[in-house]
């Protein structure tokens, strides 16, 4: 068995737009359900969720397992682990994960040891698992010789201070993407709680600019629709635009809210419903 190409890692290097969904329902019942809907990608998240790595396993499962009904390519999985640690990033390799995007990142230093964790020796420090998920247990006879050039590393860049960096960060070899993150930013540029707030989009308008012009993938989540489009005519590639978790919860609420006023409606109706 041959390592397979990581798809997702050739179409940003090939510049093309790659629309996403952003997962912070730690269930392989829902990974399924969101590889077959359709995304290129899906952003499987351990940082402000409470999944851990052997549930990681099961989702990526999940996602490899699901079925569109185009039969289209597979959906690729993105995992965040909850910071850039080498061992939580050897961990998340180890399990099959080829596509990782490491938070708080603030400088061309931390984008090195980003890489340097993702790489085998002599280009990195990662340990020698053996017979892992990553290598279909011993199976695939080339996968030590090819992981370093199939594993894809996306860094985020989320405060005021590491966007004066983003050309040095674009700079590292093996960095394949930069992703701004919308909130964390706001909340860095004084204006916590307001991702859409002018100075952040401006900001956000300019960082996707320069990274590009780095020849780097820039990516972003943005649930807002006509802001989404914008990002992506502005060049961002890989682009989160719903949440698993807003879509369930904001189907519930509507769904609630039409049956508590058909039943308030009715003459002698309670609030209940």
């Amino acid at each position: 068995m041959r390592h397979p190409a990581n798809r997702f890692k050739q179409a940003l290097a090939a510049g093309q737009a790659q629309i996403g969904l952003w997962s912070t329902l730690p269930s392989p019942y829902v990974s399924e359900l969101i590889g077959g809907a359709g995304y290129d990608w899906v952003l499987l998240d351990t940082e402000h969720t409470p999944s851990d790595v052997p549930l990681m396993a099961q989702q990526l499962q999940a996602t490899a397992a699901a079925v569109t009904l185009d039969g289209s390519s597979p959906i690729a999985a993105v995992v965040r682990p909850a910071w850039n640690d080498p061992v939580l990033i050897k961990r998340y390799l180890d399990i099959g994960a080829q596509n990782l995007l490491l938070p708080f990142v603030q400088n061309a230093e931390e984008a090195r040891a980003a890489v340097r964790a993702t790489r085998y020796p002599p280009h990195g420090i990662r340990g020698m698992g053996g017979s892992t998920r990553a290598s279909n247990y011993g199976r695939t006879a080339d996968y030590i010789a090819r992981a370093n050039e199939e594993i894809c590393v996306l860094v985020q860049v989320e405060t005021r201070e590491a966007l004066a960096e983003i050309e040095a960060i674009a700079a590292v070899d093996g960095v394949d993407g930069i992703f701004i993150g919308p909130a964390d930013l706001s909340a860095s540029m004084g204006h916590p709680g307001q991702a859409r707030h002018p100075e952040v989009d401006a900001a956000i308008d300019d960082a996707i600019g320069r990274i590009r012009a780095c020849g780097k993938a820039p990516g972003i989540l943005m649930v807002d629709e006509t802001r989404a489009r914008e990002c992506l005519a502005l060049g961002a590639q890989f682009v989160a635009v719903a949440l698993d978790l807003l879509i369930l919860r904001n189907g519930l609420d509507a769904a609630a809210a039409r049956f508590r006023t058909q039943a308030a409606a009715k003459p002698g109706a309670s609030s209940s419903y």
